[in-house]
């Protein structure tokens, strides 16, 4: 009878240690918060809770790419019309979509679009130009439009299947005016530097040029009865700061053979490295100081001036030690070409001027302070003296 009481009560014991936790339990559950209340909540907060609804928005579930229904009533409830949407994968609800109860606004469109700052469009058309008149040889002319901007006052414009397919270029040459170059006279790697289309009468390397009837009578240029001032010969272009002695032409003999030999190899030893602008600066600079009376009056005097001088001469290939020879025929036969082009008068550098001087970039000598510097070409800085002199 005892054992019977105590199991009793261990029983009522049982059931009693068991009951407390599943009634704490069951009213945690009850009374936790669903997420439909956390959405009341969040509306009544949010202020978007309406008298006739719960909330804004709610949860529906839906597999993507399902058609959810979402209404968009007229003002006259005439119509609705469906948006297609694809659910999204949340975690713990599974494929989810979301559905408004929004009320759609009674205010038309047509009220609620401000239209005061629309402005109108503006189209813009680019014009074609028309075609210009041509002839058969203009094909030949064509030049850009940059380069001649030109607009002709009168266009004309034809439409005419051509019957010369296959021979425009041939037909358009046996109409073309063809005019001829005024040469140079001059090798043409020199006819850039060319400055003046007659040379000294005496440079019988050029032939003289062609009478220039319109500028002379035709029986006067015939009968050489208009000859300029200096009588043929080339005078150089004096300007401020040249001396008097630029006035004054190169004596006959620069013209010879040995002269130009001279010539050639102070131009060739002094600066066949340099383009033929660098070799025409020196070769002018060579014959400045034939023309000043501070130094010999011969191109061989001036280019081997003090050659006795160790180092202390005025073109240093002429008196550093070394038997100076020529290792390069085609750079000599340039230096040959630019000594006479330049002695002849067809070539006179502006910048290099009455120039008498000139030292490589590379080096930095006394002298240079008491001269004005002229202009820098290729590696050589050329200068011409205050007094026309020495210094």
């Amino acid at each position: 009878m005892r054992r019977q009481v105590l199991r009793q009560r261990d029983i009522v014991g049982g059931v009693r240690a068991f009951a407390a936790p599943f009634f704490i339990g069951l009213g945690i559950w009850v009374c936790s918060p669903t997420p439909a209340a956390y959405q009341d909540i969040a509306s009544l907060v949010s202020g978007a809770e309406r008298a006739d609804e719960r909330w804004g928005a709610f949860v529906v579930t839906a597999g993507a790419g399902s058609v959810h229904k979402a209404e968009m009533p007229f003002l006259d409830a005439s119509a609705t019309g469906s948006i297609a949407g694809g659910g999204v994968t949340a975690a713990g609800l599974g494929t989810v979509a979301f559905r408004g109860k929004g009320v759609a606004s009674e205010t038309p469109d047509e009220q609620r679009v401000n239209r005061s700052e629309k402005r109108g469009r503006i189209v813009n058309i680019a014009p074609v130009a028309p075609p210009k008149s041509f002839n058969a040889g203009s094909v030949f002319e064509r030049t850009s439009s940059l380069l001649d901007p030109a607009v002709e006052s009168q266009f004309e414009m034809a439409f005419v299947v051509p019957e010369i397919k296959g021979k425009e270029v041939q037909i358009a040459a046996a109409f073309h005016v063809k005019e001829d170059k005024v040469s140079p006279g001059v090798p043409e790697f020199l006819a850039s530097l060319v400055t003046s289309d007659k040379a000294d009468i005496l440079a019988t390397a050029y032939a003289p040029p062609a009478p220039d009837y319109a500028t002379a009578s035709p029986f006067a240029s015939l009968l050489h009865h208009e000859v300029d001032a200096a009588g043929g010969r080339f005078i150089p272009p004096v300007t401020d700061g040249d001396h008097v002695w630029m006035t004054q032409p190169l004596p006959a003999t620069v013209f010879s053979a040995k002269e130009q030999q001279c010539l050639a190899e102070g131009i060739y030893f002094e600066a066949r490295g340099e383009d033929v602008k660098g070799q025409a600066a020196v070769a002018q600079v060579i014959l400045n100081r034939v023309r000043n009376p501070t130094y010999p009056a011969t191109i061989c005097g001036v280019v081997y001036q003090n050659q006795s001088w160790r180092n202390r001469c005025q073109f240093s290939f002429a008196c550093d030690g070394t038997r100076p020879r020529v290792r390069s025929a085609h750079h000599y036969k340039v230096a040959q070409e630019v000594g006479m082009a330049v002695t002849a008068g067809k070539i006179f550098i502006p910048e290099v001027g009455s120039s008498t001087h000139y030292h490589a970039t590379y080096v930095n000598p006394r002298w240079a302070r008491t001269m004005e510097k002229m202009k820098k070409i290729g590696l050589h800085i050329f200068y011409r003296t205050h007094g026309g002199g020495w210094s």
